[in-house]
C-alpha cells in the first residue's frame, strides 16, 4: 500500500504490520514522482470545477430538471384527462358511421345515401369527415379517414378519396394494403393508369397473403396490359398462377396470361 505526501504531510516512521503471517510494508512515494498522485490531483481539480459549475448554474440546472418534471407530469395528465377521454368520445361518435358504412359495403340498394351519411353524420353523431378533424391523433380519428376515403371513392369523388386515404396510417397490414389499393382504384377511375399501376404494385407487396396480394396483382396485370407493358403484366399474372393458385383470381388468370404472351 502506498501513502502519498501532500501539503506538508510528514511520513511516519517505518513500521511493520503483521496480518495473517504476511508482512505489508508502507512505502513513502514522493508526490512529484508519482503519476498516480498527479491523476488524483487532476481528479480533485475536475471535481472542484464541476462543483463550481453546479454552484454557478444551480438555478439553470434546477430549472431544466423542473421543466423535464413538468413535461413528464403534463404528458401523464394529458394521457389521463385528455387523450383517453378523446379516444372514448371519438369511438362513440364513430359507431353510427361504422354501421352505415358496413350496410353500404354489404350492398344495400341505398348505398350512395348511406355513404353520404357516413361522411356527414346521422342520428346526432358526427360523420367521418368531422370525426377525422375533431379527433385527429386518436385511433378512431385515423380510422375515420379510411372510411371517408372509401366513401368518397364509391361516390365518385376521386380527388377527395385520394386525399383522405393518403392520410390514413395503420399498423394493420390488411387495412393499410386496402387503402393503398383504393388509391390505385381512384387513379384508375381518373384515367391515370400509370399512377394506378404504381399503387396496385405497392399494394401487392405490402403484405403477402392470399386475400389482398392476388387481388392487386390481378389489377396490376390488367393495368400493365392496358398500358402495353406485356412483360410486366405477364410477371404479375404468372405470380398469381404460381403462388396463389387456390384463389379466385387464379381461376381466371390463364386467359390473361395468354393475352400477355
Amino acid at each position: 500500500m502506498a501513502t502519498f505526501n501532500k501539503r506538508g504531510y510528514k511520513a511516519p516512521k517505518e513500521k511493520e504490520e503483521k496480518l495473517d503471517n504476511t508482512f505489508i510494508e508502507d512505502v513513502n512515494v514522493d508526490e512529484k514522482d508519482s503519476a498516480t498522485a498527479k491523476a488524483f490531483d487532476a481528479l480533485d481539480e475536475t471535481a472542484s470545477k464541476t462543483e463550481d459549475f453546479v454552484a454557478k448554474n444551480q438555478k439553470y440546472i434546477l430549472g431544466v430538471l423542473g421543466g423535464i418534471a413538468l413535461l413528464t407530469v403534463g404528458y401523464l395528465m394529458y394521457q389521463k384527462f385528455i387523450a383517453e377521454p378523446n379516444q372514448v368520445d371519438a369511438a362513440d361518435q364513430l359507431f353510427v358511421a361504422q354501421q352505415n358504412f358496413q350496410k353500404a359495403i354489404d350492398g344495400d340498394v341505398k348505398a350512395d345515401s348511406l355513404f353520404n351519411l357516413v361522411l356527414n353524420g346521422s342520428e346526432g353523431k358526427f360523420g367521418v369527415v368531422k370525426i377525422a378533424e375533431e379527433y385527429s391523433g386518436t385511433d378512431a380519428g385515423n380510422l375515420a379517414t379510411y372510411y371517408a376515403g372509401i366513401s368518397y371513392l364509391n361516390l365518385g369523388k376521386y380527388n377527395e378519396a385520394i386525399s383522405s386515404l393518403e392520410k390514413f396510417k395503420s399498423e394493420n397490414e390488411t387495412l393499410s394494403t386496402l387503402a393503398i389499393g383504393a388509391i390505385g382504384d381512384a387513379y384508375s377511375q381518373k384515367n391515370q393508369p400509370k399512377e394506378a399501376l404504381d399503387f396496385y404494385v405497392k399494394a401487392s407487396q405490402v403484405s403477402k397473403n392470399e386475400f389482398t396480394t392476388p387481388r392487386f396483382l390481378m389489377k396490376a396485370g390488367k393495368t400493365a396490359l392496358a398500358l402495353g407493358n406485356k412483360a410486366d403484366a405477364l410477371k404479375y399474372f404468372t405470380e398469381i398462377k404460381d403462388v396463389y393458385d387456390n384463389t379466385p383470381e387464379a381461376q381466371a388468370v390463364d386467359a390473361f396470361i395468354g393475352l400477355a404472351q
